[in-house]
């Protein structure tokens, strides 16, 4: 039997235990068995595993959704972590990511190299344009010095974060972020609203994190009045390349 820390968190209505249907079900086909045992000063969800395939199981649940370092001096210079954003809107110059064991520091300044073109945006309107919203995942590199004694390092976005949103920005698909929903609750909401047929599909971002990726002519903003009737305690927040691309003057590829 082993216990470990997933970087998940549970928030608004969602019990930890209502997460173990969701988190067994990504073992499925290994001998192994899954408890939640609680969570973490931090929220994050600590869980056991055991069974003849427990070692499997750990390694898949470390890729597809992530397990917390035990302690700070696991993180390495240069290293990539995933983690999920903190705190939005409290700082004018600083982005913070929940790394499980300490806050990562994006500068606005590398905010706005890596996202903006180097353009001087303010950091609101980047969480507003990007969606960076509480509880995002978001993957993370390591760029300053790390001290066993510090809460907090300096990091920017991972290469392949960067990736990620490089090419979301370059579509011309808009997504609806959806953050505190059960995949399940936003199938029932997409259904009951009867908006299946604006959507492409649903990409998980996270065990309550998703993105509903719309058809192309559809706006997301328009679909947040009906959805959030239905998934009233999660945030929903729109990703409009278009919006982004006209922001920091960079034509759509």
């Amino acid at each position: 039997m082993q216990r470990v820390i997933l970087l998940e968190k549970v928030y608004g209505p969602t019990s930890s235990k209502t997460l173990e249907p969701t988190l067994s079900s990504l073992c499925k086909g290994l001998k192994v068995s899954l408890k939640i045992i609680g969570e973490t000063n931090r929220g994050w969800v600590q869980i056991e595993v055991f069974g003849e395939d427990e070692t499997a199981a750990l390694r898949y649940l470390n890729q597809k959704v992530g397990l917390a370092p035990a302690s700070i001096n696991e993180l390495k210079r240069f290293s990539s972590i995933r983690g999920k954003v903190i705190s939005s809107g409290k700082s004018r110059n600083e982005l913070y990511v929940d790394t499980g064991v300490c806050d990562a520091a994006i500068l606005l300044q590398s905010l706005q190299a890596q996202l903006a073109d180097g353009k001087k945006l303010p950091l609101q309107r980047i969480i507003e344009l990007f969606c960076l919203h509480d509880h995002l995942p978001l993957e993370v590199k390591i760029v300053g010095h790390v001290d066993a004694q510090d809460e907090r390092v300096v990091a920017v976005l991972s290469e392949a974060q960067l990736s990620q949103i490089t090419r979301w920005t370059r579509s011309n698909i808009e997504r609806l972020i959806v953050l505190g929903a059960l995949s399940s609750e936003v199938e029932r909401a997409i259904e009951a609203s009867k908006h299946g047929r604006d959507i492409i599909k649903i990409e998980r971002l996270g065990l309550l994190e998703h993105a509903i990726v719309c058809k192309l002519g559809t706006e997301a903003v328009g679909l947040i009045p009906k959805l959030g009737l239905r998934v009233p305690a999660a945030t929903l927040a729109p990703f409009c390349p278009r919006r982004i691309q006209r922001i920091i003057d960079r034509p759509v590829l």
